[in-house]
């Protein structure tokens, strides 16, 4: 019951922040949850023995998302993506020379501080953009494809699931699961899309579906690979029944930065 009523809210508040929230509140929203993701990955990063600069990979991230803000927000802040990026990396580079004490892990270290940069910033980047230049529906409709493939996974595997998906990293991931999930992607990306993103023909969307399903699963089995490493089940205990804030958005981290490359050049 607490998952369920758990989920229940969370959805209710995902659909109000999508729908209904000015430019300014939306960008703040996304800001805090990528605060959150960001801290939930460096105690991860610092469960398998990896410490990272939590305050600026934390702020490198924030800022990178912050760099594709809605053009009503440029005037508070705004730098190209780029520019950002090469300068977190820059920075981020130069803290690592007075914190290495001469162990053999200094690429690990140093590695582990980017990721939150790209695993993290660009796709909260990417959402913020998609909102802005192909309306709140284009975002809404990617959210509904990756939540309904979630699920459709989740009953078909227990239905169905007979041989294992990647067992070294989900061993309740089965392949029957991700079969059903595709279906379902595609199905929802292809009627939803019909309303919502009628600048791509039927077939197109079809595929955009399935391939955002794909997307998906590897983004949930990357973030499963990176627990199991720390030894944990949940990245936290923030969201009652559900873990944290990586376990809900551990799907759209990939499939975001791709939907919002197919729709640039659509």
């Amino acid at each position: 019951m607490t998952r369920v009523l758990s989920g229940a809210v969370l959805l209710i508040l995902m659909l109000a922040a999508v729908w209904f929230a000015p430019p300014l509140l939306f960008l703040i929203v996304a800001e805090i949850l990528l605060w959150l993701a960001c801290r939930e990955y460096a105690a991860l990063a610092g469960a398998s023995g990896v410490a990272i600069p939590v305050t600026v990979a934390t702020t490198g991230a924030m800022l990178t998302a912050a760099a594709f803000a809605p053009i009503a927000l440029r005037a508070l802040f705004w730098a190209p993506v780029d520019t950002v990026l090469m300068s977190a990396v820059v920075t981020i580079g130069a803290l690592s020379l007075g914190r290495w004490q001469g162990e053999r892990d200094a690429v690990a270290h140093v590695g582990a501080a980017l990721v939150p940069l790209l695993y993290l910033g660009l796709p909260f980047g990417a959402m913020l953009a998609i909102r802005e230049m192909w309306g709140r529906e284009a975002l809404l409709l990617l959210m509904l494809s990756v939540a309904v493939s979630d699920t459709a996974q989740y009953y078909t595997g227990r239905r169905y699931g007979r041989r294992h998906l990647a067992p070294a990293i989900s061993p309740k991931k089965t392949i029957e699961g991700a079969i059903g999930g595709f279906a379902a992607g595609a199905v929802v990306m292809m009627l939803a899309g019909w309303f919502w993103l009628p600048i791509a023909p039927w077939w197109l969307r079809g595929l955009l579906g399935a391939t955002l399903v794909a997307l998906g699963i590897c983004g949930d089995l990357f973030e499963s690979m990176l627990k199991r490493s720390a030894g944990v089940k949940d990245s936290s205990a923030l969201i009652p029944g559900h873990g944290g804030v990586l376990d809900r958005i551990d799907a759209l981290l990939f499939a975001a930065p791709i939907y919002y490359v197919v729709l640039k050049n659509l």
